[in-house]
C-alpha cells in the first residue's frame, strides 16, 4: 500500500475506474483506486450495456453523446474497447401525450446536434418488423445509439488503469477521510492511511454509505434491476431489432446472441440491496414484452440476473464538490451516474476528474449537478429526467451529513 498519492478514487466500478484513468492521463503521477471487492464486481459487470444519447434533458444528451464518442475512440487510445455496437434506438409513442412530449424532446436533442428523427406509425413497423403492427402512434429514432458488452467494459478500464500506471488496490476498503480545517489531506483505509490532496468518492448504489464514512450526506440509493435474455429465434436477428424503450412500462430491449435481452425495474419496490430475480415481476414484464414483440411469447429464457444499481431522486447524475449547506470540504469530489453507468459513466468520470482538478469541465455544465441541488430531505430543485427507468422518486435518507473538522 502506497502511503501517498496525488489523488485517490474510491470505488472500482465504471465511474471510479474511468475517473482514475482520466486523472492519471491528466498528468498526475500517483493515482490510487480503492475497491473493497474487485474491479467491476458490482453492477458494472451486470448491466445491460445500453448507450442512449436520446436523453430527456440537455445534461443527459451531452453525457450520452460524450460517452458514445469515447467508446468509439477507445481502441485507438488504449488498444482495447468496450465492444460498442451501433444498433439504433427507438422510443415508441402510445398516446397523444407521448407524441407531444417526444416532439418537444426531439427539438431539444436536434438543437444540441443529435440526429434524432420522427417516424410515423408505418415507418416504425417497417423499421422494427418484430413489433406487433399498428400499436404505436409513431416514435423517435436515433441510428447512432447502441450498446456495449459490460464485462468487456470492465476489462477495458482495467487495461487502461494497468497500462497508464494507476495503482489499483482491490479488497481494500475506504473507512474515512483525513482533514485539516476543512481541507482533505488523506484517506483512511482498511490497510492503513494514504495522504492525498484529492479524493473522488464514487461507489454506485453504495455511494451514500461511502460518503457517510466521510461525514457527507449524499441522497442516492440502490434498487433492484433485472435483466433476462431469451433463447434465439430467426425473427430476432439483429438487423430486424433496433433497441426499444417502452417508457410506459419502463421496459427496454435489444438484440443479444440471436435472442432478445430485456431489462426492467419495479417503481413500486422499496429501495435497498437486492441481487435475486423477482419472478412475479419478471413474469409481468414478459407479458408486456409479448404484447409488443409477439414472437417472444413462446421463447424460453437462456439467462436471468439481477443487480443493485444506483439512482438519484431526479434521475440525474451527481458531479461536484462535497458540500452541505454553505460548507464545502475542499479536495473532495462526489460522482454518481444515477443508474446510467454504461450510458453516462465515462462522461461522468471525465467531468468528475476535471472538477477535482480545476473545479469545472467542458464535458457538461455541472453548475446545477452538485449536492447543493438537494434539500435536507433529499428533494431536488431540478425536474426529473423523463427518459429514465421508473426508479423511486425519493432516495432513502442517506447516512451522515457534512462536517468540517
Amino acid at each position: 500500500m502506497s502511503d501517498a498519492a496525488d489523488a485517490v478514487v474510491v470505488g472500482g466500478g465504471t465511474v471510479g475506474g474511468w475517473c482514475a484513468y482520466f486523472l492519471r492521463r491528466s498528468g498526475l503521477d500517483r493515482v490510487v483506486v480503492l475497491e473493497r471487492r474487485t474491479l467491476g464486481q458490482g453492477a458494472s459487470s451486470r448491466a445491460a450495456g445500453i448507450v442512449r444519447t436520446q436523453g430527456g434533458t440537455p445534461w443527459a444528451v451531452r453525457l450520452g453523446e460524450w460517452s458514445r464518442r469515447f467508446y468509439l475512440s477507445q481502441h485507438d487510445e488504449i488498444g482495447i474497447d468496450s465492444g460498442f455496437t451501433e444498433q439504433g434506438y427507438l422510443l415508441p409513442c402510445f398516446t397523444q401525450a407521448d407524441v407531444l412530449a417526444a416532439h418537444e424532446r426531439m427539438a431539444m436533442q436536434n438543437a444540441l446536434g443529435l440526429d434524432v428523427r420522427w417516424l410515423e406509425p408505418g415507418q416504425v413497423d417497417a423499421l422494427n418488423p418484430t413489433l406487433a403492427p399498428g400499436l404505436t402512434l409513431g416514435g423517435t429514432y436515433c441510428a447512432l445509439d447502441g450498446y456495449l458488452t459490460p464485462p468487456r467494459n470492465v476489462t477495458a478500464y482495467a487495461v487502461a488503469l494497468a497500462t497508464s500506471g494507476v495503482q489499483v488496490r482491490e479488497r481494500v476498503a475506504f473507512t474515512g477521510l483525513v482533514t485539516d480545517d476543512g481541507v482533505a489531506t488523506g484517506v483512511q483505509t482498511s490497510a492503513g492511511p494514504i495522504s492525498t490532496p484529492l479524493v473522488v468518492l464514487t461507489g454506485g448504489p453504495e455511494l451514500a454509505a461511502v460518503a457517510g464514512l466521510a461525514g457527507i450526506r449524499v441522497p442516492a440509493g440502490g434498487v433492484r434491476h433485472q435483466v433476462a435474455v431469451t433463447e434465439p429465434h430467426a425473427d430476432l436477428a439483429s438487423e430486424r431489432v433496433p433497441m426499444v424503450f417502452d417508457l410506459t412500462a419502463g421496459l427496454y430491449w435489444r438484440p443479444e446472441e440471436g435472442g432478445l435481452l430485456f431489462g426492467m425495474s419495479n417503481p413500486d419496490e422499496p429501495p435497498g440491496e437486492a441481487a435475486c430475480v423477482d419472478e412475479p415481476y419478471l413474469a409481468r414484464m414478459r407479458q408486456r414484452l409479448a404484447e409488443l414483440v409477439p414472437v417472444t411469447a413462446g421463447l424460453g429464457l437462456r439467462r436471468t440476473w439481477a443487480a443493485t444499481i444506483d439512482y438519484t431522486p431526479d434521475h440525474l447524475p451527481i458531479i461536484g464538490p462535497a458540500t452541505g449547506g454553505r460548507q464545502t470540504l475542499t479536495g473532495v469530489t462526489v460522482a454518481s451516474a444515477g443508474g446510467a453507468g454504461m450510458m453516462w459513466g465515462p462522461a461522468v468520470a471525465k467531468a468528475a476528474a476535471d472538477v477535482a482538478l480545476t473545479g469545472d469541465t467542458d464535458v457538461v455544465d455541472v453548475a446545477d449537478l452538485g449536492l447543493d441541488r438537494f434539500d435536507e430531505d433529499g428533494n431536488s430543485k431540478l425536474a426529473t429526467d423523463p427518459i429514465a427507468l421508473p426508479f423511486p422518486q425519493h432516495a432513502p435518507q442517506a447516512p451522515g451529513k457534512l462536517t468540517i473538522p
